[in-house]
């Protein structure tokens, strides 16, 4: 399992101590504005495990971030590997989520940088994915500032939900390995 650090923040495999300001971040109305349904402490500690599952099997999966100066947790970010089919499954995926208060300050782009540095060069993905709500304009932003391109023609209805619910319509964004490489990333 790999341990990322960047100027600010350590990737890290998860800690009991994670646990409630992990579970405090997921009740969070503001955080969770984009996802179907708050979650709980019991289901932000599954969560944790299958997390750490996934990072102790593949390698890679969703980290635990926390602020090097401080020591918080500020939520979590990494690669994942999505478990619904979609016409651009099976692929890997960056996501993010973070603490309110961390927001503002670099920490998705700087912790999805680390991922995606570990992603094409060490693990030789040859393109990552992310999607979101239409709405979410923040990950959006970060998504373009990683190099990422809308996929208008990806853009699909999220299979674990119903096709009236209003986060069904999800926007897919595609980065490939030679457009990481050219922005001088590897």
């Amino acid at each position: 399992m790999h341990t990322l650090t960047t100027a600010r923040l350590t990737l890290r495999q998860w800690l009991s101590r994670d646990l409630e300001p992990f579970a405090a971040l997921n009740a969070d109305p503001a955080v969770m504005e984009f996802m179907p349904a708050l979650l709980s402490r019991e289901q932000s500690a599954q969560f944790i495990a299958r997390a750490t599952a996934d990072l102790e099997r593949r390698g890679f999966g969703l980290w635990a971030v926390e602020e090097r100066a401080s020591g918080a947790l500020v939520g979590c970010v990494g690669l994942n590997v999505p478990s619904f089919e979609a016409p651009f499954t099976p692929c890997v995926e960056i996501l993010w989520r973070l603490a309110a208060h961390s927001w503002g300050r670099g920490f998705a782009t700087e912790a999805a940088r680390a991922c995606l540095e570990l992603g094409f060069g060490t693990l030789g993905l040859a393109e990552v994915v992310a999607f979101t709500v239409p709405r979410n304009t923040r990950s959006r932003a970060v998504m373009e500032r990683l190099g990422m391109r809308r996929d208008a023609h990806g853009d699909f209805a999220h299979p674990r939900l119903p096709p009236q619910h209003p986060l069904a319509h999800h926007v897919l964004y595609r980065l490939p390995r030679a457009a990481w490489r050219t922005t001088g990333n590897l």
